[in-house]
C-alpha cells in the first residue's frame, strides 16, 4: 500500500485549519503570496510538465488547498470557492471561471489550448437504487443525501490527489495522472475506491448509509482541455467509458478493478469476467470488498 505522504515543511497546513476559520485565512493568504497558479502555458511540453513531469507550483497549491473548506472547488488547483478561505482568495484571482465555474480565473487561463494522451487511472463510483432513493423518500432529504455523498467523495479523493472530473446526478469520476498524482497513481485510485467504500460505511458496525459501487481501469487517454467560448479540463477516450461500464457492474460494497492496473496490491482478490457493451473481449476485473 502506498503510505499516507508527508508535505514538506513549505507547503505544510495546520491539520485543523478545516475546523479553524482564523487558521484558514491565515493559510490562503500565505497560498495567495507565495503559490501562483501555473505561468501562462502554450504547448504539448507544458502539458508534459503539468501531467507527467508534475509542475512545481501546482503540486504545492493542490497539496495546500485541500486543506482549506469549502467545496465547490476549482478541479486543478483544489481551490475552494466557498467559504471564509475561498473569500480571501477571490481577492487574489482565485475566482470561478466564466468559461467554465468549475475551473478558477487563474488555472483556466494558464493552461494552454488541447492537451495530451497520457497514461491514467480513471475511478467511477455510483450510488446504487438511487432511483428508488428519489421515488421513496421527499426531493429534499433525497439532495441532502447526495450532497454527502458529493462531499464525502470529494474530501476522500483529494487525499489521494485525484483529479475530480465530474460530480453528475448519482456519479463520481475522477482520475489519477502521475504529474498530479504521483508515481503510484494507479495504485492510488485503487486505494481511493476502497477508502470511498469505508467513508460511505462499509466495513463499519452500523453498514453503509449508502449502497456504492466503484471501478477503476487504467490506460492512454486523452487528458486536456476541450471546447471553445466554453472549456472543460477533462479525461477522455476507450479507458474512460470502460471504467464506467465496468461501474455499472460493481455492486453495492465492490470496487471492480480492471486486470493490469495494480496487479501487485491483487494478491489474494477474486477475480470476475466481464461482458461489457462496446467492448470486443471479456475484461478481466479484480473484485475487492471494503
Amino acid at each position: 500500500m502506498v503510505p499516507a505522504e508527508r508535505l514538506p515543511p513549505e507547503v505544510e497546513a495546520p491539520a485543523s485549519c478545516a475546523e479553524c476559520p482564523s487558521k484558514s485565512i491565515i493559510v490562503a493568504m500565505d497560498i495567495a503570496n507565495v503559490s501562483k497558479s501555473p505561468g501562462p502555458m502554450a504547448g504539448r511540453n507544458e502539458w508534459d510538465m503539468v501531467l507527467t513531469d508534475g509542475h512545481a507550483s501546482l503540486v504545492k497549491a493542490r497539496k495546500l488547498f485541500r486543506y482549506l473548506p469549502s467545496e465547490p472547488r476549482c478541479k486543478v488547483c483544489n481551490n475552494p470557492f466557498g467559504g471564509l478561505a475561498g473569500r480571501v482568495l477571490a481577492a487574489a484571482g482565485f475566482t470561478p471561471s466564466r468559461k467554465n465555474p468549475n475551473l478558477c480565473s487563474r488555472c483556466c487561463d494558464a493552461l494552454p489550448a488541447g492537451g495530451i494522451e497520457v497514461d491514467i487511472a480513471i475511478l467511477f463510483a455510483d450510488v446504487r437504487g438511487s432511483t428508488v432513493l428519489g421515488r421513496r423518500g421527499a426531493a429534499t432529504d433525497f439532495a441532502s443525501l447526495l450532497n454527502r455523498f458529493y462531499i464525502t467523495a470529494t474530501r476522500t479523493l483529494l487525499r489521494h490527489d485525484a483529479v475530480i472530473d465530474k460530480l453528475i446526478g448519482d456519479e463520481v469520476m475522477a482520475f489519477f495522472v502521475r504529474g498530479i498524482s504521483g508515481p503510484e497513481y494507479r495504485g492510488r485510485a485503487v486505494e481511493a475506491g476502497i477508502d470511498l467504500l469505508h467513508a460511505v460505511g462499509y466495513g463499519s458496525d452500523d453498514g453503509p448509509w449508502l449502497e456504492l459501487g466503484v471501478a477503476v481501469n487504467a490506460g492512454v487517454a486523452f487528458v486536456g482541455n476541450v471546447g471553445g467560448s466554453v472549456v472543460d479540463f477533462t479525461a477522455l477516450g476507450d479507458p474512460v467509458n470502460v471504467s464506467a461500464r465496468m461501474q455499472r457492474q460493481a455492486a453495492g460494497g465492490e470496487l471492480l478493478v480492471a486486470s493490469g492496473v495494480a496487479d501487485d496490491l491483487m494478491t489474494e482478490a477474486p477475480r470476475r469476467q466481464l461482458e461489457l457493451r462496446g467492448c470486443g473481449q471479456p475484461v478481466d476485473a479484480f473484485v475487492l470488498t471494503a
